[in-house]
Protein backbone atom coordinates (compact mmCIF):
# COMPACT_ATOMS: atom_id res chain seq x y z
CA UNK A 1 0.00 0.00 0.00
CA UNK A 2 1.66 3.29 -0.92
CA UNK A 3 1.87 6.08 1.77
CA UNK A 4 0.78 9.55 1.02
CA UNK A 5 0.56 12.28 3.15
CA UNK A 6 -2.16 15.35 3.10
CA UNK A 7 -0.93 18.17 4.57
CA UNK A 8 -3.71 20.42 6.29
CA UNK A 9 -2.67 23.22 5.66
CA UNK A 10 -5.14 26.56 6.00
CA UNK A 11 -5.29 28.77 2.69
CA UNK A 12 -3.67 31.60 4.90
CA UNK A 13 -0.73 29.54 5.64
CA UNK A 14 1.95 31.07 3.42
CA UNK A 15 5.39 31.31 4.28
CA UNK A 16 7.70 34.12 2.20
CA UNK A 17 10.43 30.64 1.24
CA UNK A 18 6.58 29.25 -0.28
CA UNK A 19 6.39 32.48 -2.83
CA UNK A 20 9.85 32.79 -3.38
CA UNK A 21 11.08 28.89 -4.44
CA UNK A 22 7.17 28.21 -5.16
CA UNK A 23 6.85 31.28 -7.78
CA UNK A 24 9.79 33.49 -8.16
CA UNK A 25 12.59 31.29 -8.47
CA UNK A 26 10.94 28.13 -11.17
CA UNK A 27 9.87 31.73 -13.39
CA UNK A 28 12.99 33.19 -13.15
CA UNK A 29 14.26 29.51 -14.64
CA UNK A 30 11.66 29.36 -17.06
CA UNK A 31 12.55 32.91 -18.62
CA UNK A 32 16.55 32.24 -18.66
CA UNK A 33 15.39 28.35 -20.49
CA UNK A 34 13.35 30.98 -22.99
CA UNK A 35 16.50 33.34 -23.28
CA UNK A 36 19.05 30.48 -23.89
CA UNK A 37 16.92 29.43 -26.44
CA UNK A 38 16.64 32.58 -28.46
CA UNK A 39 20.36 32.92 -28.44
CA UNK A 40 21.76 31.86 -31.66
CA UNK A 41 26.01 31.11 -30.55
CA UNK A 42 26.77 27.62 -31.13
CA UNK A 43 28.00 27.23 -27.30
CA UNK A 44 24.25 28.17 -25.88
CA UNK A 45 22.69 25.95 -28.66
CA UNK A 46 24.54 23.11 -27.47
CA UNK A 47 23.73 23.86 -23.75
CA UNK A 48 20.25 24.57 -25.00
CA UNK A 49 19.37 21.01 -26.03
CA UNK A 50 21.63 19.18 -23.54
CA UNK A 51 19.64 21.18 -20.66
CA UNK A 52 16.53 20.82 -22.55
CA UNK A 53 16.52 17.20 -22.96
CA UNK A 54 17.88 16.85 -19.47
CA UNK A 55 15.14 18.50 -17.90
CA UNK A 56 12.25 17.71 -19.79
CA UNK A 57 12.93 13.78 -21.16
CA UNK A 58 14.83 12.85 -17.86
CA UNK A 59 14.48 14.71 -14.65
CA UNK A 60 10.51 15.58 -15.12
CA UNK A 61 9.75 12.09 -15.50
CA UNK A 62 11.91 10.76 -12.69
CA UNK A 63 11.05 13.55 -10.12
CA UNK A 64 7.13 12.64 -11.02
CA UNK A 65 8.15 8.81 -10.72
CA UNK A 66 9.66 9.26 -6.86
CA UNK A 67 7.74 11.22 -5.51
CA UNK A 68 4.69 9.90 -6.97
CA UNK A 69 4.64 6.31 -8.34
CA UNK A 70 5.82 4.62 -11.41
CA UNK A 71 2.46 5.32 -13.36
CA UNK A 72 2.62 8.81 -12.85
CA UNK A 73 6.38 8.99 -13.58
CA UNK A 74 5.96 7.01 -17.25
CA UNK A 75 3.05 8.62 -18.08
CA UNK A 76 4.83 11.94 -17.65
CA UNK A 77 7.47 10.66 -19.50
CA UNK A 78 5.58 9.96 -22.59
CA UNK A 79 3.94 13.32 -22.44
CA UNK A 80 7.63 15.26 -21.83
CA UNK A 81 8.82 12.99 -24.34
CA UNK A 82 5.71 13.60 -26.46
CA UNK A 83 5.84 17.73 -26.11
CA UNK A 84 10.25 17.50 -26.59
CA UNK A 85 9.76 15.44 -30.07
CA UNK A 86 7.44 18.04 -31.36
CA UNK A 87 10.06 20.80 -30.00
CA UNK A 88 12.80 19.17 -31.75
CA UNK A 89 10.65 18.73 -34.75
CA UNK A 90 10.21 22.79 -34.62
CA UNK A 91 13.88 23.12 -34.53
CA UNK A 92 14.33 20.82 -37.37
CA UNK A 93 11.93 23.18 -39.63
CA UNK A 94 14.32 26.16 -38.17
CA UNK A 95 17.35 24.45 -39.60
CA UNK A 96 15.56 24.32 -42.84
CA UNK A 97 15.12 28.66 -43.31
CA UNK A 98 12.25 29.20 -40.70
CA UNK A 99 11.88 28.71 -37.04
CA UNK A 100 9.44 29.73 -34.15
CA UNK A 101 9.72 29.96 -30.82
CA UNK A 102 6.15 29.67 -29.67
CA UNK A 103 6.36 25.40 -29.10
CA UNK A 104 9.04 25.97 -26.39
CA UNK A 105 7.04 28.85 -24.31
CA UNK A 106 3.68 26.64 -24.83
CA UNK A 107 6.41 23.41 -23.28
CA UNK A 108 8.10 25.71 -20.46
CA UNK A 109 4.65 27.53 -19.57
CA UNK A 110 3.13 23.53 -18.95
CA UNK A 111 6.38 22.68 -16.70
CA UNK A 112 5.97 25.90 -14.64
CA UNK A 113 2.04 25.90 -14.56
CA UNK A 114 2.94 22.25 -12.67
CA UNK A 115 5.63 23.13 -10.61
CA UNK A 116 4.18 26.21 -9.08
CA UNK A 117 0.64 24.51 -8.10
CA UNK A 118 2.72 21.59 -6.92
CA UNK A 119 5.05 24.29 -4.67
CA UNK A 120 2.30 26.34 -3.32
CA UNK A 121 -0.73 24.18 -2.68
CA UNK A 122 2.06 21.26 -0.77
CA UNK A 123 -0.72 18.49 -0.68
CA UNK A 124 -3.42 20.72 0.97
CA UNK A 125 -7.15 19.89 0.65
CA UNK A 126 -7.98 23.53 1.89
CA UNK A 127 -9.70 24.97 -1.64
CA UNK A 128 -8.92 28.39 -1.31
CA UNK A 129 -5.07 27.27 -0.68
CA UNK A 130 -5.52 25.12 -3.88
CA UNK A 131 -7.58 28.01 -5.67
CA UNK A 132 -4.69 30.29 -5.30
CA UNK A 133 -1.96 28.05 -6.07
CA UNK A 134 -4.22 27.14 -9.44
CA UNK A 135 -4.83 30.68 -10.28
CA UNK A 136 -1.20 31.96 -9.81
CA UNK A 137 -0.02 28.89 -11.58
CA UNK A 138 -1.91 29.44 -14.26
CA UNK A 139 -1.08 33.65 -14.32
CA UNK A 140 2.70 32.80 -14.41
CA UNK A 141 2.54 30.33 -17.32
CA UNK A 142 0.31 32.41 -19.46
CA UNK A 143 3.51 35.03 -19.15
CA UNK A 144 5.75 32.63 -20.49
CA UNK A 145 3.54 32.26 -23.40
CA UNK A 146 2.96 35.75 -24.14
CA UNK A 147 6.33 36.56 -23.58
CA UNK A 148 7.35 33.97 -26.16
CA UNK A 149 4.93 35.18 -29.19
CA UNK A 150 6.63 38.37 -28.75
CA UNK A 151 9.53 36.29 -30.85
CA UNK A 152 7.64 34.07 -32.87
CA UNK A 153 7.52 34.53 -36.45
CA UNK A 154 3.77 32.60 -36.71
CA UNK A 155 2.01 34.49 -33.66
CA UNK A 156 3.71 37.87 -34.06
CA UNK A 157 3.89 40.37 -31.03
CA UNK A 158 1.35 39.76 -28.15
CA UNK A 159 -2.06 41.79 -28.73
CA UNK A 160 -4.04 42.58 -25.79
CA UNK A 161 -6.68 40.43 -27.48
CA UNK A 162 -3.97 37.71 -28.04
CA UNK A 163 -2.69 37.85 -23.95
CA UNK A 164 -6.57 37.56 -23.30
CA UNK A 165 -6.59 34.49 -25.09
CA UNK A 166 -3.67 33.52 -23.55
CA UNK A 167 -4.58 34.09 -20.08
CA UNK A 168 -8.25 33.68 -19.60
CA UNK A 169 -8.56 30.15 -20.43
CA UNK A 170 -5.18 29.20 -18.04
CA UNK A 171 -7.01 31.17 -15.34
CA UNK A 172 -9.96 29.09 -15.99
CA UNK A 173 -9.03 25.91 -15.69
CA UNK A 174 -6.85 27.15 -12.49
CA UNK A 175 -10.31 28.04 -10.76
CA UNK A 176 -11.85 24.72 -12.14
CA UNK A 177 -9.07 22.35 -11.70
CA UNK A 178 -8.75 22.89 -7.71
CA UNK A 179 -12.19 21.95 -7.19
CA UNK A 180 -11.29 18.31 -9.12
CA UNK A 181 -7.65 18.27 -7.16
CA UNK A 182 -9.72 18.84 -3.98
CA UNK A 183 -12.22 15.94 -4.68
CA UNK A 184 -9.18 13.82 -5.74
CA UNK A 185 -7.67 14.38 -2.19
CA UNK A 186 -10.48 14.02 -0.14
CA UNK A 187 -11.52 10.55 -1.71
CA UNK A 188 -7.65 9.86 -1.39
CA UNK A 189 -7.88 10.62 2.74
CA UNK A 190 -11.56 8.93 2.79
CA UNK A 191 -9.93 5.96 1.91
CA UNK A 192 -7.29 5.97 3.75
CA UNK A 193 -10.01 6.48 6.98
CA UNK A 194 -12.20 3.58 5.85
CA UNK A 195 -8.57 1.06 5.23
CA UNK A 196 -7.83 2.15 8.98
CA UNK A 197 -11.15 1.69 10.38
CA UNK A 198 -11.34 -2.11 8.86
Amino acid sequence: MEHTTNISLKWTDWKLRDIIFGVVVPTILAFLIVGISLSSSVAAIAIKYTLLEAIVVVAVPMLIGLVWNQWAGGATGFLMGALYALYFADQVYASQGGSDISLLGNLVSAMLIGYIAGALNKRSDSYKRLLIAGVTAGIMGSFIVVFTSNFSSILGPATLEGSVTTFLPRVLVGIIVPLVARSFLRHGVNQKEKALST
